[in-house]
């Protein structure tokens, strides 16, 4: 467990290859040094997490580097608008006006990213139509709609995905959905009848689901003719690069368990029987857990544990090859959130990422910028270990440097280090702070 008190000059102090920019703190990159940059960019571990004692302190953490710029996704006006209609329950109390006011905008850019009930992934380029079945989306959308205690719009939007992208074979309207979405939308639902209690419309919403599921258990049984593990796409920018996913698989079996406890708690009557699929999860999850201790090596101090079990190079960092970016990424993350692993394992991984280049000051590293439209998954994961120290270093690096300064858009990518956008507004990256503070709220 890390310690996490921080001031300024024992930062200045313990870490001089970042005292530059605490030094001079300017708003610009200018300030860090050719050789400042270089030494960043080859640290295996976090440069902040490695000095930080004490108490961690947000205010600190937002000391620390230029803030990112760029402009606003929507008119600020219309943000200050929605801020002021929302009714949560419970009242956003993070313990920090700072995460407040995040939590509080990234809700509001809900609304305002949505054309009435259609969703948008975000603005720009992202705001193409091809983009506004990621499952993603609406994902994020309703786990922090409902952490809030704002059902009806949740359960609203939730309705309207299901109907308008999900096929009649249970497969998602979309060019590259991962395996992962699919289970990762019947949590979601059962998630939501947990929170919001027996919907309106639920009839509707039965049958979509039940598609999904029948979906990912037709795939589960072409799989029992090879090793059990599922072969899929494991995200849309790696939509051709289908193998055996760890998280693909670990995410199916959390989906369909979490559809039979709904069915259960509804008496519904899936097609396949309610025992069947908790059977195939069963299966599933021995199925797996075999091949990830066949695919990663004994040795505790092995940290890379390959995303597949198919064969890949072994890259010298998380951020060496885009195999291990996006292991670090998404694949991991997702991993961890599913809560498939035994402890020891999850705890291996977050170790890797740690010690193998995978973030900076919190936020998930790539070779030349930052990217955290995942990342609560992973702050997820955090907080299911108990490692709170670790969860807050990623929350309070996420709000300090993935938002920008000012009207707090929240990017899919920011420079490395942080200070500039480089993508685009997306929503699911606004919705992390939204997501992760519930937990810090009784």
């Amino acid at each position: 467990m890390i310690n996490t008190k921080i001031t300024r000059r024992r930062f200045i102090k313990q870490n001089a290859m970042i005292s530059t920019v605490i030094l001079l703190s300017p708003r610009t990159l200018s300030a860090v040094s050719r050789d400042t940059l270089a030494i960043w960019k080859d640290a295996r571990e976090d440069p902040v997490r490695s000095t930080i004692s004490g108490a961690l302190d947000l205010d600190t953490i937002r000391s620390l580097f230029p803030h990112t710029t760029g402009e606003a996704a929507f008119d600020p006006g219309i943000i200050a608008e929605n801020i002021k209609k929302l009714q949560t329950q419970p009242a956003i109390n993070t313990g920090h006006p700072f995460l407040d006011l995040s939590v509080k905008t990234g809700l509001a850019h809900i609304d305002a990213t949505f054309r009435g009930d259609h969703p948008k992934y975000g603005v720009g380029s992202y705001a193409a139509d091809q983009h506004d079945g990621f499952p993603p989306t609406i994902i994020a959308s309703v786990d922090a709609l409902s952490s809030w205690g704002m059902n009806i719009r949740a359960v609203q939007l939730f309705r309207y995905w299901l109907s308008h992208f999900v096929q009649d074979d249970g497969t998602f309207k979309y060019y590259g959905p991962s395996i992962t979405e699919y289970g990762q939308v019947l949590h979601t639902a059962a998630l939501l009848e947990e929170r919001a209690g027996p919907a309106n419309g639920w009839d509707e919403g039965f049958k979509a689901l039940d598609r999904i599921s029948e979906y990912l258990l037709r795939l589960r049984a072409s799989a029992l003719k090879e090793d059990g593990l599922i072969s899929g796409v494991p995200e849309a920018d790696t939509r051709k690069d289908t193998g055996k996913y760890f998280h693909n698989n670990a995410w199916v079996v959390k989906g369909l368990r979490r559809w039979a406890d709904l069915c259960e708690r509804r008496q519904a009557t899936p097609t396949t029987t309610i025992p069947t699929i908790r059977k195939v999860c069963a299966e599933l999850i021995h199925d797996t857990l075999r091949a990830i201790r066949k695919t990663w090596p004994d040795d505790p101090t092995d940290w890379w544990l390959p995303p597949r079990t198919e064969p890949l190079a072994r890259p010298a960092c998380l951020t060496g090859t885009t195999e291990a970016s996006y292991t670090n990424y998404r694949y991991w993350p997702e991993l961890l959130s599913s809560g498939l692993l035994p402890r020891d394992m999850a705890n291996r991984i977050v170790n890797a990422r740690l010690s193998a280049g995978g973030q900076f000051c919190g936020m998930t590293r790539f070779s030349g910028h930052l990217d955290d439209w995942p990342l609560a998954d992973y702050l997820y994961g955090l907080w299911s270990l108990g490692r709170k120290d670790d969860f807050l270093l990623s929350l309070y690096g996420h709000v300090a440097y993935h938002q920008a300064e000012g009207h707090l858009t929240a990017y899919e990518q920011v420079t490395f280090p942080p200070g500039r956008r480089v993508a685009d507004y997306c929503l699911p990256c606004q919705l992390v702070a939204a997501r992760a503070a519930r937990l810090l709220v009784k």
